[in-house]
Order: C-alpha cells, then sequence, then structure tokens
C-alpha cells in the first residue's frame, strides 16, 4: 500500500469537521485511521466515509470513545499526526458539566499519551471552538491571547455554556500537556464552520448559520452578527498546521464577521422563494451579538482562505436543497 504522505489519525470521524477533514486528506494523499464511538448511531453505516475516494485503500475505521481513554492507542499506533477533533456535545444539558468537561479532558489526555506512547506522532493538531474564546464578557475583536472565562459561564449560564466550558478546559490542558511533556500540540479555533457536509444528518452549525440568513431564532436565540468560515478552509487549515515547519500555540480561523441583515440579502438575492421575517417581526426576540476573532496569526504563517462569504452560504443551502433539509 502506497502512502505517499504518512498515515494520520482523526478522532470523530463521523462529525461535521471530522467527516470533510478525512476527505480532505484522503484527496492529498495521506492515509487515514478515524475513529467513531461504538454505540453511536453512525456505527450502523458508514458509507459516507467507506464511499470516498480513496478510503477502500487508505481508511481505516477504528471503534473507540472518550469515557475510555486507552481505546484509542490501536487507531493512533503508527501515525505522524493527529487531528483531535472528537468532542462531546450536549447543548440540551442531559448531563451535568462537570461530567462532560471531565470525560472531554480524560479523554483528551489518554489521547495525548497515545500520541507520546507511539514515537511515531510528530505532531498533535487540536480542534478548539470560539466559544472558548470570546465568552468572556467582551465585544471587541479577539486574537489567540483570549479565552473564555469559565466562572463567568458557570455563574451566568448563556445557551451552550456546558460546551464552552469544556471546550475551554480541554483546549487548555491540551496545551498544557504539550509543553510539560515535550509534545508538538497547535489548536485551531474555527468560528461557526458552515458549507456543504457529507454526514448522515445536518450539522448544527449549518442550521445555526442559516436561521441567522432566514431570520429565524435558533437554538442560539437571534444571532444579529457572527462570524463564519467554509468546512474546506478549516480542513485545509487542518493540514496546513500539521504540515506547517514551524507553528506554535493557537490559531484562530474565521474568514469574516457579517451582520443577519447582510446574509439575508445575500439569500434573498439568488433565492427570492425563501420568506425572510421583517426586522419588525423580530423586535420581540432575544438577540445575540457574537464578537468577531482574527485570524492574522493563521494569515501571518501563510494560511489562504479560499472561499467568501457568498460561497459559504451558497455551499450550505444548496447542499441542503439536495439533502432534503430545506
Amino acid at each position: 500500500m502506497e502512502e505517499s504522505k504518512g498515515r494520520v489519525c482523526v478522532t470523530g470521524g463521523t462529525g461535521f469537521i471530522g467527516s470533510w477533514l478525512i476527505k480532505t486528506l484522503l484527496e492529498n494523499d495521506y492515509s487515514v485511521n478515524t475513529t467513531i464511538r461504538p454505540n453511536s448511531e453512525h456505527g450502523k453505516d458508514v458509507s459516507f466515509l467507506t464511499s470516498l475516494s480513496g478510503a477502500s485503500q487508505r481508511l481505516q475505521i477504528f471503534s473507540a470513545d472518550l469515557s475510555y481513554p486507552e481505546s484509542f492507542s490501536a487507531a493512533i499506533e503508527g501515525c505522524i499526526g493527529v487531528f483531535h477533533v472528537a468532542h462531546p456535545v450536549d447543548f440540551e444539558l442531559r448531563e451535568p458539566e462537570e461530567v462532560v468537561t471531565k470525560r472531554s479532558i480524560d479523554g483528551t489526555l489518554g489521547i495525548l499519551k497515545a500520541c507520546l506512547n507511539s514515537k511515531t506522532v510528530k505532531r498533535v493538531v487540536y480542534t478548539s471552538s470560539s466559544s472558548a474564546v470570546y465568552l468572556n464578557g467582551k465585544e471587541f475583536m479577539m486574537d489567540e491571547s483570549y479565552w473564555s472565562d469559565v466562572d463567568y459561564l458557570r455563574a451566568s449560564k448563556p445557551v451552550g455554556w456546558s460546551y464552552a466550558v469544556s471546550k475551554t478546559l480541554t483546549e487548555k490542558t491540551v496545551l498544557e500537556f504539550g509543553e510539560q511533556n515535550g509534545l508538538d500540540v497547535v489548536t485551531l479555533i474555527p468560528t461557526f464552520v458552515c458549507g456543504p457536509f457529507i454526514c448522515s444528518k445536518l450539522p448544527s452549525s449549518v442550521d445555526a448559520t442559516l436561521n441567522v440568513a432566514f431570520g429565524k431564532k435558533g437554538p442560539f436565540g437571534v444571532v444579529l452578527q457572527t462570524s463564519l468560515v467554509h468546512v474546506d478552509d478549516v480542513a485545509k487549515a487542518h493540514i496546513f498546521l500539521l504540515e506547517h515547519p514551524n507553528v506554535k500555540g493557537r490559531y484562530n480561523c474565521s474568514l469574516c464577521t457579517v451582520t443577519r441583515e447582510r446574509m439575508s440579502e445575500l439569500v434573498y438575492a439568488k433565492y427570492p422563494k425563501f420568506q425572510l421575517p421583517t426586522p419588525d417581526s423580530l423586535e420581540l426576540i432575544e438577540s445575540i451579538k457574537k464578537p468577531a476573532l482574527s485570524s492574522k496569526k493563521l494569515i501571518d504563517a501563510g494560511f489562504v482562505f479560499k472561499y467568501g462569504l457568498e460561497k459559504i452560504i451558497d455551499d450550505a443551502i444548496q447542499c441542503c436543497q439536495e439533502n432534503c433539509y430545506l
């Protein structure tokens, strides 16, 4: 089996970002190990992965669960790089935040220890989230020096606060472990990820973004302003950070910050069949304005964003229509 660029591991391969990252890695001549939860709804049908070009020769699927950190060792063995994308998602608060956070941190530490023990892993790229940066009561553009305030989140409990706490504390754990153990670790921090998808269910970030574009109230309320990035740029940014000879620490990944009005204008201009609500109809609904994240550090390292705002929205709508979500 020819492996022109070597073998890498992607945890959480059935998710939105994980599956698109696998697709992009295969297209770039990597061999890929990926992990899925053994009790996952995706466990029965992963044809959206196995049918990818190059998958029959260069994709291997392993069962692993963050609740059992040692379960990732087999998937990491022999890999030159690891993309840790998997993370517990529990916006409905079915479990206490402390339980979710502990599972995320313990599972991540198990993955990092397996990377050290492998003796082959040269770098780990951890997928963080903008929710680990901007939830701190501030409203200006933020670079990688900013962190979400865990005490503020636990006290005020905004929508998605449990996820934000677990993401923030897990990312800090990743960076601390790397520094203390001599493991080369970098983190990528995407904002709302949108665009096309191959996973078997509608990604929550695509749904949320289109709710903004259509002026609808979603799980985060009515969002008046948000930051976006195309899923393909996110996947390529992961690979960029793996391959770059001199990267360190955190990297925000955000194309632009856009208002609800601008997104709605773009949608209506191309898809006039969609009935967009008037501003007056939204006045009584609680609204949210998300701060912007600066991607200067990533751009200065040499990364180039390929997809503009119109393409992000158009690709998402087209994919949703093809999959009967719109």
